[in-house]
């Protein structure tokens, strides 16, 4: 059984967040606060391994004194053909744990029996259940427990009436993801240890070899228990007459892991130390060495564990496991973090292994599929999921990937920045930068603009039309006379853009009576940076030289007249007019048309 996604509400200040999804890796991004471990410790709840507490129902969003009454963990899980079979589940099954006042249960959402006495076998004593299999006119293999839920459960799936929500059996919550925490904190390294450890029981308990011999194990002590149940029944029927058919069914569980584990060690001569008294540097270094153990332990597993054709049809399928890292690389110098990085790679490498992160590290964020990347942020005191394409298909989110990458776009960009401009090719990539930090006094980065190149790439046009969609900030600079490019011209804007294409696309030039980038600097200042950077020998260069080309393609023209006059002309446009930006000395210099569409910039990314 794999958890596909997962959607929290009433958790926290997860009010209602939908569709998580647990992929290889899957990256939580976001500020502190924002409600990345809050999403962490709901998907330990959902799998069994955490309980919630009054205290983390959400509060009311009309009511911010009033908290609300249920918190409602809901998973998608597939299921392999033995689990259908076992389970008389389908492929795809939704489960769910839910929290109130009373307590929690888990629920899956299943075909809802006709007769309401087969809703909640689980719960019904032993000798109820035989007597509700003698009732109905069934007949189970044994008079053991499992032989008659087993039964009443396929007469069940024969009468139903739709479907609801109904607890679900201890066969299907054996079946759950195992789920391994690593905190990059660090508290208590002896932790870590200890969760390893405990995922390794888990996996030996559930071993064919050894839950032969520990069913004979639970047995044996049950039927000695039932005994001393019977004596204990007849010794309060004779304390209490009034009381009558008193019964007691015991019911045993081996399987709730380790209690404790403490790793020591000695260095050189020394007597040995605990690790949790051995300092944070040790405690680190020894988390990781635990945590890469784990991926070998992993390996392994899934290379041995019980497979179908190995130990006959009714053997188990192997069971998912989560590894859940809480900021790994927290304290950690590079070195480390690049040893963290690896290892995760290494486990989403391994069958029946996902991953999620929970992160502020850029690099973490920029190595995965952008579609695997869920970014919180907190809105009036409840977390917001962004993600991008996640109101799309599957296949339409690893294209804008592609698509972002291929202009440029890292992950940790469309995540964070606010303002997106795309300008039309190398020229305007090059001397942006140059002119925006010279006319603004801060960079774009730390204006929070993001800047990439757009050509006739039509990919371009499809990300930026997918960020206006999402209310990001986003600006198309383009040269006038590109109009003339049928991928600019107004007609196709509109597709991507809708009617008002001025409101997102810029025409360099237009005001001015010019074709280009290029020709919106004077020739005066054109003829600064040819005497400053592209010596020629006889005379310099004049502004009547570079006048000339005006009314014709500009930049073509003087590129090829200063590459022809001088041997250290530019080799191209972008180096021509990086150059030109760097001749420049003041914010006046550049041209009023630039700073004006920088200062627009500035004032959009602030939004």
């Amino acid at each position: 059984m794999h958890l596909i996604h997962f959607s929290v509400s009433g958790f926290r200040s997860l009010t209602a967040v939908q569709d998580i999804p647990v992929s290889t890796p899957t990256i939580i991004a976001g500020h502190n606060d924002g409600g990345k471990t809050a999403l962490l410790d709901s998907l330990a709840f959902l799998l069994g391994e955490g309980t919630v507490e009054d205290q983390d129902r959400s509060y009311l969003p009309e009511d911010r004194s009033t908290r609300c009454q249920e918190t409602i963990i809901e998973g998608t899980f597939s299921l392999d053909e033995w689990e259908q079979e076992t389970l008389h589940l389908p492929a795809e099954a939704r489960i769910r744990r839910v929290a109130n006042s009373e307590g929690s249960r888990l629920e899956c959402l299943l075909p809802l029996p006709a007769d309401e006495r087969l809703r909640d076998l689980d719960s019904v004593r032993a000798t109820d259940l035989q007597a509700l299999v003698k009732e109905l006119g069934l007949k189970a293999t044994s008079t053991r427990k499992a032989d008659s839920l087993a039964v009443l459960r396929e007469h069940a799936l024969r009468n139903t009436v739709g479907e609801d929500w109904l607890p679900a059996s201890k066969q299907l919550a054996g079946r759950l993801p195992r789920l391994v925490l690593f905190d990059g904190n660090v508290d208590s390294p002896n932790e870590t240890v200890k969760s390893v450890l405990n995922a390794r029981f888990q996996t030996h308990s559930e071993d064919p070899g050894l839950r032969g011999k520990l069913t004979e194990v639970v047995d044996e002590i049950s039927d000695r228990l039932r005994t001393d149940a019977k004596t204990l029944c007849d010794h309060i029927a004779q304390r209490c007459p009034d009381l009558t058919d008193i019964k007691v069914e015991p019911e045993i569980q081996l399987h709730h892991g380790l209690r404790r584990t403490e790793l020591r060690f000695s260095r050189g001569s020394g007597g040995q130390v605990d690790l949790n008294r051995s300092g944070l540097g040790s405690g680190r270094r020894v988390s990781l060495a635990v945590w890469e153990w784990t991926t070998l332990q992993l390996e392994e597993q899934n290379a041995t564990e019980a497979l179908p054709e190995e130990h006959g049809e009714s053997a188990p399928s192997p069971v998912q496991t989560i590894i859940v890292y809480d900021e790994p690389d927290t304290h950690l110098d590079y070195a480390n973090q690049r040893r963290v990085m690896d290892l995760i790679r290494d486990q989403c490498a391994i069958d029946n292994v996902h991953v999620i992160v929970a992160t502020h590290s850029m690099n973490l964020i920029d190595g995965v599929d952008i579609a695997d990347v869920v970014h919180l942020k907190l809105v009036d005191d409840a977390t917001v999921v962004e993600r991008l394409g996640a109101d799309t298909h599957a296949e339409v989110d690893r294209f804008l990937g592609k698509i972002s990458a291929s202009v440029g776009l890292r992950n940790s960009v469309l995540l964070h920045e606010r303002c997106f401009v795309a300008v039309e090719g190398d020229t305007e990539m090059a001397a942006f930068p140059l002119l925006f930090k010279l006319s603004e006094g801060i960079t774009l980065q730390a204006a929070g603009i993001a800047l990439w190149g757009c050509g006739s790439h039509i990919g371009a046009l499809r990300l930026a039309e997918y960020l206006v969609r999402h209310d990001r900030q986003v600006r198309l600079v383009i040269d006038a006379d590109s109009q003339r490019l049928s991928i600019f011209k107004e007609s196709n804007l509109q597709q991507f853009f809708g009617p008002v294409v001025t409101d997102y696309v810029s025409y360099l030039g237009e005001h001015e009576g010019v074709n280009e980038f290029e020709e919106l600097f004077s020739d005066d200042q054109w003829a600064k940076t040819a005497n400053r950077k592209w010596y020629r020998e006889g005379s310099p260069w004049t502004a009547a030289e570079f006048e000339t080309h005006r009314g014709t393609k500009f930049s073509e023209g003087v590129k090829e007249m200063v590459k022809a006059g001088s041997f250290t002309g530019p080799a191209g446009k972008a180096d021509m007019m990086v150059d030109l930006a760097l001749s420049l000395e003041t914010p006046d210099d550049v041209p009023i048309r630039l700073r004006e569409l920088f200062g627009e910039l500035r004032g959009a990314a602030s939004r």
